[in-house]
């Protein structure tokens, strides 16, 4: 049934003045909370990157004997981003980074914990994992999982530790976040894999989880280091046998 049409107007109707819109005066906490709302914003969408369900282990290497290591270009040591967390690539991020005590805790807990001393170069140790709310890294990872690591990892080998990153989500992982598929995106790219351990591979375990292999001891073992093992969303190392790796994934061509 059609609608019937009103009757059209005789006249054109007086334009009216708009009446002024009111203004918002935005105190100190408005401020506050834009400067911390509008980062994570920024992030692209990406499909869930989470990391180990395995329980904690305390197997640690104190001393470690002599062993085969990976050697990263001189290019990439020289630009590797400052790991001290107190300093910001640019003002803006250091605005924002002080503009948020949480954020602030986490660089003094990280400082305190000597993550640092042991190796870690992870850039956003500071930001909050998806159990708390926080999103993407420039990746495509949430922050301070496993994969977000190993990605960093795998793109500072390669001499890229500044965007645009050599490896991201979409072209290292496109079928998946997860730890559980990276053996699929291997395999898809045609990418080697092996049981044979090699320094700046990637250990896959099939408990969904990923770690960055660096080195390989004589005795058989290898240390690895790796992020939110025991769903701590932190770095630490272990020493663990080859054999209990399901499947060493070879570093992507550069």
């Amino acid at each position: 049934m059609g609608a019937i049409a009103e009757p059209r107007p005789s006249a054109r109707p007086r334009r009216l003045a708009p009446t002024p819109a009111p203004v918002s005066r935005r105190n100190g906490w408005s401020v506050l909370v834009t400067v911390l709302v509008v980062p994570g914003l920024v992030a692209t969408a990406a499909l869930p990157a989470y990391a180990s369900t395995h329980a904690p282990d305390e197997r640690t290497a104190p001393g470690l004997p002599a062993a085969q290591s990976f050697t990263v270009s001189a290019a990439a040591v020289a630009d590797l981003i400052d790991r001290t967390g107190l300093s910001a690539t640019s003002e803006e991020e250091m605005r924002q980074r002080l503009a948020d005590p949480v954020k602030v805790d986490r660089v003094q807990s990280y400082v305190s914990s000597g993550a640092q001393e042991a190796g870690d170069d992870y850039p956003w140790f500071y930001e909050a994992p998806d159990t708390e709310g926080g999103g993407l890294s420039p990746l495509g990872y949430y922050y301070r999982e496993c994969v977000d690591f190993v990605a960093w990892r795998l793109n500072r080998d390669a001499g890229s530790v500044g965007a645009p990153f050599r490896w991201t989500w979409s072209n290292l992982t496109p079928s998946g976040g997860d730890a559980s598929q990276w053996a699929y995106a291997w395999d898809s790219h045609g990418w080697p894999t092996g049981s044979d351990p090699v320094a700046g591979s990637v250990a896959w375990f099939a408990g969904n989880h990923v770690a960055y292999v660096k080195e390989v001891l004589p005795d058989g073992q290898v240390l690895i280091e790796e992020y939110n093992h025991g769903m701590s969303h932190k770095y630490g190392q272990r020493i663990i046998p080859a054999s209990s790796v399901a499947l060493f994934l070879y570093a992507p061509p550069a």
